[in-house]
């Protein structure tokens, strides 16, 4: 693969919940995915920028992979 290749291709991203009620999510929006972050910090990240910085820590978010998001809408 060409280096030009592959720095175009997409590093995908999240798509950011908010636990707003005991089982209960909204979605807050999507956040792309940080190159060279490990699967954690890029998920504390994905947050972080969602929420641009107003997520708090009494609060209970989720990032999920964007490719997982889009397969879960079609069932």
């Amino acid at each position: 693969m060409s280096e030009s290749a592959a720095s175009t291709r997409s590093a995908g991203g999240f798509v950011v919940l908010r636990e707003v009620t005991a089982g209960h999510w909204v979605v807050v929006g999507e956040a792309d995915r940080r190159p060279g972050l490990p699967a954690r910090r890029a998920r504390q990240q994905a947050v972080e920028d969602a929420t641009g910085g107003a997520a708090r820590a009494d609060e209970t978010y989720a990032a999920l992979p964007r490719s997982e998001w889009r397969i879960a809408q079609q069932f």
